[in-house]
């Protein structure tokens, strides 16, 4: 049974691999895969721990996650390796010609661990109620999770997705929400403000928890209670706050890290803050 502590310390290899990747690509996004790393890492190896070795597509009889912000991938590539789907050596091919390691998650080069491909923005909560309505038609009793962005809320298929969940009890479901207030524009109050968040959320009928994403023990104990919360008629969503950039100080809430590769020296720099837990690929 991992502690917090073992949770910590695969969280800050996954930041590791995160800049790593990203720098070595010299593309992608790295402030938010490091805001969500604490999250990924809970879910996999503490909440839903899946069973890597029996992978299908369709993931009959075992918890399912769906990852819609999809530039986060990098961080999602580092957990799904250090879980055990495919080799860490792999993650070196981030972003390269032919990799199964594409910016954007994938379907088509049958990497493990990835069941819809996640770029264009505002999709994955329905796909994540078309998956938890399939469940429930196949009573098979596990949970399906996913995670949103923020900013990407300002996309309306979300909001219809949220009706039609609620609207039909689909109550095997647990969304996140990731709140890091950031997005490529700038601040996302100042960009598309989403007012108050939960009062909606409510509104619209789901049950509504927050949960600071960048805490592991509150990480996992909200999570804990959220599948409490299942099966009762609605739709779970967790508003989880988190720091974009977290684990290096000069990326710490700064947007403009949202999708710019760290330099060779900046990410010498951000490694050196952030202790080698598990060993680099």
């Amino acid at each position: 049974m991992l502690t917090t502590e073992d949770l910590e310390k695969i969280s800050c290899q996954v930041r590791r691999d995160i800049i790593r990747m990203v720098s070595g690509a010299e593309s992608g996004h790295v402030g938010g895969a490091l805001g969500a790393a604490d999250f990924l890492v809970a879910l996999y190896f503490k909440i839903m721990e899946p069973d890597f070795s029996r992978f299908t597509p369709d993931g009959i009889d075992e918890d399912l996650f769906f990852l819609s912000n999809g530039h986060l991938s990098a961080g999602w590539y580092s957990v799904l390796a250090r879980y055990g789907y495919f080799d860490p050596s792999e993650l070196a091919s981030f972003r390269k010609l032919n990799s199964r390691l594409q910016g954007h998650p994938s379907t088509s080069e049958g990497l493990p661990g990835i069941r819809m491909c996640s770029g264009s923005l505002g999709q994955g909560l329905s796909v994540a109620i078309g998956a938890a309505l399939s469940k429930k038609l196949n009573r098979d009793e596990h949970l399906v999770y996913c995670l949103l962005g923020d900013g990407e809320l300002q996309e309306g298929q979300n909001w219809e997705a949220m009706m039609f969940a609620a609207a039909h009890k689909v109550d095997n479901l647990i969304a996140v929400i990731d709140c890091n207030g950031k997005q490529i524009e700038g601040p996302v109050d100042e960009v598309i403000s989403l007012g108050n968040l939960s009062a909606k959320l409510e509104a619209f009928g789901w049950n509504v928890s927050k949960m600071y994403g960048n805490d592991m023990e509150d990480v996992v104990s909200s999570l804990k209670k959220a599948q409490w919360y299942t099966r009762q008629e609605q739709p779970v969503m967790i508003i989880m706050n988190t720091h974009m950039g977290y684990g290096v100080d000069f990326m710490l809430d700064q947007h403009q890290w949202h999708g710019v590769p760290p330099t060779r020296d900046q990410a010498a720099a951000a490694l050196r803050q952030i202790p080698e837990t598990l060993g680099d690929y």
